[in-house]
């Protein structure tokens, strides 16, 4: 009986033990970054993506929930700006996106800061370059750290590809909103 209670826990501490062991082994940083050309002038463009506000217009993560509680505070399209949303929906949460750094007619920042149902912050970003006069590639990014244990889930979770399809459905949703003006 002892011999079989030792095995036991000695079970019990491997499978305990060792996903700990292997997290200390997983990056914990992600990054992704998609992209899209919209055949629209890149003056055309950047005036779109530069208001937080449009992006409830593209970005898949808006759609979740059409009853979503959304705040804003200052000027949209400059630093300081926060777009926030709050819902009942866990797949939504509650959190903030704030502007940080403007380039003009090349690059927003921002930070998004999750606080339901998990807390957490992440980095994005949105580059506008031109290819011609009537065409822009836009790259979204986003990237974040998973802390350790958690940073376990990047492993079994596709978290980057889940990440970037909503990115590049938000992408093409864009450039379907603005060729289509």
């Amino acid at each position: 009986m002892k011999k079989v209670l030792l095995i036991i826990v000695i079970l019990l501490l491997a499978v305990l033990i060792i996903p700990l062991i292997i997290a200390l082994f997983v990056p914990k940083y992600y990054s992704v970054e998609k992209s899209v050309t919209i055949n629209q002038p890149k003056d055309q463009v950047w005036d779109y993506v530069i208001l937080l506000k449009n992006q409830h217009n593209y970005s898949v993560w808006s759609k979740i929930d059409p009853n979503m509680k959304t705040m804003f505070r200052g000027t949209d399209g400059t630093v300081g700006f926060v777009s926030a949303w709050d819902s009942e929906n866990p797949d939504a949460g509650k959190g903030e996106q704030e502007i940080k750094a403007i380039i003009e007619g090349a690059r927003i920042d921002y930070e998004i800061r999750f606080i339901k149902p998990f807390e957490s912050t992440a980095q994005a970003y949105m580059i506008t370059e031109m290819v011609s006069e009537d065409e822009t590639i836009v790259k979204w990014g986003f990237s974040g750290r998973m802390a350790y244990p958690m940073n376990l889930m990047l492993l079994v979770m596709d978290f980057k590809g889940r990440i970037g399809n909503d990115l590049q459905t938000g992408l093409n949703n864009l450039k379907q909103i603005l060729e289509n003006e």
